[in-house]
Parts: structure tokens; C-alpha cells; sequence
């Protein structure tokens, strides 16, 4: 046997015997799929640049349009609020429910800058394989898309009370913010130094209102207040109305990941009367403010804030 058919041989049987150990190695199920095993740097590795190039190679044509358009950048925050801030965070978010247990881990874009638009579309639009990142051209248009690009250009820059701000107002220009509780109050915070607390019933012909205060305030004292409107007027405290809003916004679309990074940590919540603490709201009536707003068809009769030192009030009868 010449030396090329012995070198072919060779090679053949090697490649069997890879397919045959590759085999045996996946039916024996000693592998630890469960993502809280990581791979081992070799396999990360490979992972890892196979991931980068293959997103490279298939998004190198796709054409960038204008990211600077304001409309865009606010479509895409109501889409970012519903939809990523479980994995993505928002500024103010240290963390969530579910992405300490994702691996690989999601980037935190609210403080990691995205390195090229092109490639950030594709990854929304398809998805990633063997990611917690699903395809989400599947459900929505490249418009759609395009718009969260172009938010989360800007997201690394916001504080949390202008992200609020701004998920507050593209749920005001879609109408999908206006909503009321079936029992008592909640507290509402910006996620840094300020704190808010809030007291409503939201049953017609009564007030609802919201506190957001300073770091020194008693909060629990503020939340058990008599509910009035009294020198409320609109448009008098902006930026708390925002936070309100998006408190409000984020209970009516279900996602307790915003609900909970507007709550600060030692904020006290009434409800019918009783404090409870931000955790205690969290494991408890939470989930059953979100059910009852899921359904529920609120119409919001009048709206007002006050300053007053270090401290705004926000009330709405509905």
C-alpha cells in the first residue's frame, strides 16, 4: 500500500473513532447541561468567537437608517420597558428575578454601550441559539426593531429618573398608562436617593395619591395620610408624575421587574391600612396588582402634583 492510501486510511479510521467517542460520550449523559455549570474555558472560548463571527458575517450588509429620531428612540422605550428589562437591566436595576440564573449572562445594557447597530438588530431580530436572547422578528417588524436599536443607544446615558421619564411618556402617547387598583395603596421610588410612597383606593369618585420623597422622610407615616387632591394641579411636578406613571405602566403591562426598581429598598407600602415592606409587597400583593390590572379598563378622571421641598406629591381621581 503506497503512502497516500495508508495516510487516507488513517485518516478515516481516526474520524470514525472521533464520531464513535462523540458517540458514546452524548448517550452516557455524564455531561452537565444545567446552566449553573459553566463550560470550560476551551469550550467557552470556541463558543464565544463562533457567536461574534457569525453575528458579524450575517449582519455586515444590513442597512443602518437614522437612529437620532426622537419618535424611534421613544417607541423603542416602551418596547425595552415590556420586553428586556428582565435580562437587560435599566438604569437604576442592579439586578433581577431571573438573570442571575441565565448563563451565558445577558449584558447589562443600561451601563454597556452597544458596539455597532447593525449587529444589535440581527441579535433582536433572530436571536441567539443556546441563549436565554429569543428571536423577536418572530413577533414584531424591523420598524419595531429598529426603534429598540435605536433606544438602546441611548439607554448607558440616562439616570433612572429620566428612564423613567421616558417610558412614562411613550406608555402616555400609546394610552397605556392610566390604571387603578382594586384595594389600597403602593410606593413608588426613582431607584436612587429619592423614596416614594403612595396611598389609593382608585375607586370612582375617590383620590389616589403618590409621595415622592426625600431620603429622610417617614415613609410609613406619608403612605397612612388622609387621601386628598387638594393644591394638586398638573404639570407641577413632572418628573414625579413620570415615576408615578411608569410605576403604573409597568403593573398594567405585568412586568415586576420595572415594578420593583421604582420601589426603593426601605420604602413602606399602606395597603387597606396595613405597612408592608418592599419584599413583603413583592411576595404578596404584587402579583395580585398585576392580575387585577391585566383585565381592568380604567378611565382617569384628573391628575395633579405638588412640590414642596425635597418632596412631590402625585394624586389622580379615577
Amino acid at each position: 500500500m503506497n503512502p497516500i492510501a495508508r495516510f487516507v486510511r488513517f485518516v478515516v479510521m481516526a474520524a470514525a473513532l472521533a464520531v464513535v467517542a462523540i458517540a458514546l460520550f452524548v448517550y452516557s449523559g455524564i455531561y452537565n447541561i444545567g446552566a449553573d455549570d459553566p463550560h470550560m474555558r476551551p469550550v467557552s472560548a470556541t463558543l464565544e468567537a463562533l457567536r461574534e463571527r457569525s453575528i458579524e458575517t450575517h449582519s455586515r450588509n444590513i442597512v443602518v437608517p437614522n437612529l437620532d429620531d426622537p419618535k424611534m428612540i421613544a417607541e423603542g422605550a416602551e418596547h425595552y420597558s415590556a420586553m428586556c428589562t428582565g435580562c437587560h437591566l435599566a438604569p437604576g436595576m442592579s439586578n433581577s428575578e431571573i438573570r442571575p440564573g441565565l448563563y451565558p449572562q445577558p449584558p447589562n445594557l443600561s451601563t454597556e454601550r452597544i458596539d455597532d447597530p447593525r449587529e444589535t438588530f440581527w441579535i433582536i431580530k433572530h436571536g441567539i441559539k443556546m441563549s436565554a436572547m429569543p428571536a423577536w422578528g418572530t413577533t414584531h417588524d424591523d420598524e419595531a426593531i429598529w426603534n429598540m436599536v435605536a433606544f438602546v443607544r441611548k439607554l448607558p446615558d440616562m439616570t433612572p429618573a429620566q428612564y423613567a421619564q421616558m417610558t412614562a411618556n411613550a406608555a402616555h402617547d400609546d394610552g397605556g398608562y392610566e390604571h387603578g387598583h382594586e384595594h389600597g395603596a403602593d410606593a413608588v421610588g426613582t431607584g436612587d436617593d429619592d423614596h416614594s410612597s403612595s396611598a389609593a383606593n382608585d375607586r370612582p369618585g375617590e383620590a389616589a395619591t403618590d409621595h415622592v420623597d426625600g431620603a429622610d422622610h417617614d415613609h410609613a407615616a406619608n403612605a397612612a395620610s388622609p387621601l386628598s387632591l387638594d393644591g394638586l394641579t398638573p404639570g407641577a411636578a413632572p418628573e414625579a408624575e413620570a415615576i408615578a406613571a411608569a410605576f403604573h405602566n409597568a403593573l398594567k403591562n405585568g412586568d415586576r421587574d420595572a415594578v420593583l426598581v421604582l420601589l426603593s429598598p426601605d420604602v413602606a407600602i399602606s395597603e387597606d391600612g396595613h405597612t408592608q415592606t418592599r419584599d413583603e409587597y413583592a411576595a404578596g400583593h404584587l402579583a395580585a396588582d398585576i392580575a387585577f390590572l391585566k383585565d381592568a379598563k380604567i378611565e382617569v378622571l384628573s391628575q395633579g402634583s405638588m412640590l414642596s421641598g425635597d418632596s412631590a406629591s402625585v394624586g389622580s381621581e379615577s
